[in-house]
């Protein structure tokens, strides 16, 4: 009986190289995104979360799309045409900060950053077998999360010592490193295929949205993105604006794939007996504690090992998100996947990022109103304003974790009551079927 191999062919090696490339730019990107667009755009709190929110939702949006495009002109072309659209918006958006020029150059990532996605995954599935392809998505899930940590852990030296906008500038070169890789050396995959038509992709996107159980699903799902989404909306200006521009709220962003690469394998491993939505409940009864522990952080009065007490409890809040993840992300793909009519599983898959299309709109939004409520940017408080009044500003901060504690307990009851109905239904479907002749 032939065994698990770790031996992959080069064309695997290289796509998980690009991978870790276009991670790290655009983790190093995104994580600073809503700083940029506020401090050196110049866009307001509110503004700011309407055009990153955006930019994210379509993110998501476009890639079942998109890859609709790629099987038509190939991988190596789709990968060539990919990183040269990120390098060249990337770059741009290094030298123009003028508001209608990032909102344009922000398209330009957007398009070619979800080509990324059905790419990478679609060479990783065909250069694998039966007997390593859990090994090689195993592999590309590493690489994927190495690369973001690595992004956001560099992203801070050039953010703090040569400028915000500079960030754009190591982001453009992790694309064109990548870039370079799929001009010269991503050979062997030229082979298209009349994969799915376009109008067959959005056949099955009206399909899912017809679907009452999954858009339930999705909806649910969302209130737990919602509050994951706050790690890139609102914790990186909240840190800096409580504790000062010496903090880096990149390397705190840094614990939630730490802890999602510890603890995944063991809690799907733990909960693989379950059903789905029982794992997915356990996960969403666990984001509003993490929630609550970022509320804390303004009344926990000491440290601990000399971090700022604000950073604990983000630490605290930002690791309990990663649990919570460990626990619905991998079950929610099994449940979205069961619910695919036989053939399609591949284009309902393509859509089961729905939750994020959605949460990225209302978390983006809804961050941009929250942060100009109780933690505004110190450019929009009053000239001459004393040390005493700007700390009142800003003694209610602490609130805006309440609103995705409400959200997160909220999308809890709701999948609670979402289970017992799938449960009621499944029993009437039984009793029917032993009623039948």
């Amino acid at each position: 009986m032939a065994s698990e191999s770790w031996r992959f062919p080069r064309i695997f090696w290289l796509a998980n190289f690009m991978e870790l490339c276009e991670r790290a730019a655009y983790y190093g990107f995104f994580i600073v995104l809503t700083l940029f667009l506020t401090d050196i755009v110049g866009f307001s709190d509110k503004e700011t979360g309407v055009v990153a929110g955006v930019f994210y939702a379509f993110l998501y949006l476009l890639p079942p799309f998109v890859g609709a495009i790629c099987d038509k002109i190939g991988f190596r072309q789709g990968m060539t045409l990919a990183f040269g659209l990120l390098t060249i918006g990337y770059t741009l958006l290094g030298f123009f900060h003028g508001k209608l020029a990032v909102i344009l150059i922000l398209a330009v990532i957007m398009v070619g950053g979800s080509f990324i996605k059905p790419l990478i995954t679609g060479t990783v599935a065909m250069t694998t077998d039966e007997l390593n392809r859990a090994r090689g998505y195993s592999l590309f899930y590493w690489v994927v999360n190495f690369g973001a940590f690595g992004g956001k852990t560099f992203v801070p030296f050039i953010r703090q010592g040569m400028g915000l906008q500079y960030v754009n500038f190591f982001s453009a070169g992790m694309a064109f490193l990548a870039f370079l890789f799929a001009l010269f050396f991503f050979k062997g995959m030229e082979r298209k295929s009349e994969g799915k038509p376009i109008g067959q992709v959005f056949k099955s996107m009206k399909a899912i949205f017809s679907s009452p159980k999954l858009m339930s699903l999705t909806l649910i799902v969302a209130g737990f993105w919602i509050i994951q989404q706050q790690m890139y909306a609102t914790m990186p200006k909240y840190v800096i604006r409580l504790i000062g521009d010496g903090a880096r709220p990149e390397w705190l962003a840094n614990v939630n794939p730490l802890i999602v690469v510890l603890f995944v394998v063991p809690v799907t491993q733990m909960m693989k007996k379950r059903p789905a939505i029982t794992s997915m409940l356990l996960g969403m009864l666990l984001m509003p504690f993490s929630a609550m522990a970022m509320a804390g952080s303004q009344w926990l009065q000491t440290g601990l090992l000399g971090l700022h007490p604000l950073t604990v409890m983000m630490i605290l809040g930002i690791a309990i998100q990663g649990l919570a993840e460990c626990f619905i992300s991998p079950r929610f793909l099994e449940y979205f996947s069961l619910q695919a009519p036989k053939g399609e599983e591949g284009l309902y898959l393509g859509f089961s990022h729905l939750h994020s299309f959605f949460s990225a709109l209302i978390g983006f939004i809804l961050s941009g109103f929250l942060l100009e409520a109780y933690c505004p940017d110190p450019k929009t408080l009053p000239a001459g304003i004393s040390a005493l009044e700007k700390a009142a500003r800003y003694s209610n901060a602490y609130k805006i974790w309440f609103v995705f504690l409400g959200i997160g307990f909220a999308a809890a009851v709701a999948l609670l009551v979402f289970r017992l109905v799938v449960k009621e239904e499944k029993k009437e479907e039984k009793e029917l079927a032993g009623a039948t002749p």
